[in-house]
Formats: structure tokens, sequence, C-alpha cells
């Protein structure tokens, strides 16, 4: 058994800290870490560390970058006149593995949770709404979690929305009740960004 202290003592901790991450799994993770070779245990840290400090917000849409701006808002392919609303990054991440769709994105950083102190304020709508007022968007798609807390969420910024030349339109309901995005596989995804109705 290591001791409280040791290096993979600490290590199991960090690993346990993570989400969805048990006592038992974070042994296994450790011990992993510390059967590999050197140059790839080191790779993973520097990975970790470049992900700290390189990646930040695009300062469009909250997307995680290493510039200014990410990759999908600087791509002249994609249709600037629609923008699919998302919480976190990762819903993001799922709905472009899905492959359908080529708009742009807003991410929340968040949804409200008023039990959790999280208000509008701590959100990035103020952002999407001076990016609706410059006339490029068309339809605003909410992708938020289909949830209590996704839809009041999505209710709130179409409240605030109101008498903006812009359809807010939401996806579509084959989603299941309660489900999170980055879970969803990527033909439901797909189907549901095509199947999307009106807010």
């Amino acid at each position: 058994m290591a001791e409280s202290n040791s290096p993979i003592s600490r290590l199991i901790d960090a690993f346990s800290s993570l989400p969805s991450i048990g006592k038992k799994s974070a042994e296994r993770l450790a011990y992993h870490v510390l059967k590999m070779p050197n140059e790839e245990a080191l790779e993973f840290a520097e990975s970790i560390r470049a992900v700290k400090e390189n990646l930040k917000p695009c300062r469009n849409c909250f997307n995680l970058s290493e510039n200014e701006e990410c990759a999908i808002c600087e791509d002249p392919r994609r249709d600037q006149s629609v923008l699919c609303v998302v919480e976190q990054v990762r819903d993001l991440l799922a709905i472009e593995q899905a492959g359908s769709f080529r708009g742009v994105y807003h991410v929340l950083q968040g949804r409200l949770s008023p039990l959790d102190g999280v208000g509008p304020e701590k959100l990035s709508i103020e952002t999407l709404i001076s990016r609706l007022q410059e006339g490029v968007i068309r339809e605003v798609i909410m992708g938020t979690t289909p949830n209590v807390e996704g839809d009041g969420t999505a209710l709130a910024i179409a409240n605030r929305l109101a008498g903006l030349p812009v359809t807010i339109t939401r996806l579509a309901r084959g989603l299941t009740v309660g489900a999170s995005l980055e879970q969803a596989n990527q033909d439901m995804l797909a189907d549901a960004i095509a199947s999307r109705q009106p807010f």
C-alpha cells in the first residue's frame, strides 16, 4: 500500500478527483502511468500542461482555441447566419462529431441553475445578444440539454431575444429528456439538427 504522501498516492488522489473516476479506477490509471515508458508518460504530462497554458475561450463563441478565434469561427465555409447555442464545449464537440451541422456556435459556459447560484450574469448571454445585434445571424438553434435547467435556460434566452430579427428553433426531441448531448449517438444528433423545430 502506498504511503499517504507518496508520489503514487498523490497521483491516485489526482485521478480520483476527476468526474466519474472512483478510487479503484484512479488506482488502475495511476499504476498504468507508472508502467508507461518515460517518454510516453512525459508526453502525457506535457499534453495536460499545454491544454492549461495554451487554450483559451474564442472571443466570438467561447469555444476553446489557441488563437483569438477558433477554427470554426474562422472557417469561411461555415454558414455564419445559423448559430447553435450550447451549454459547454463538449456539447459543441458532440454536434461536430455528428457531422451534419455547418453553422456556427455560441457556448454559454453553463446553464441557469438558481439553486447552484448560476444566474444569467454567469453565462455568456450578453455576448450572444451582441453577436445577434450585428445582423448576420438569422436563425438561433437552442441546443441546450433537454431537461428542466436546459429548457429553462433556453426559455430565458428566447425571452431576451424577443424583438430581434432571428428565427428561434430547438433541437428535435428525438433526444431523450434528461440526456446530455455529449452522450447522444451521432446519428441521433444529426437527426435532431436536421429536424429542429420552432422554439
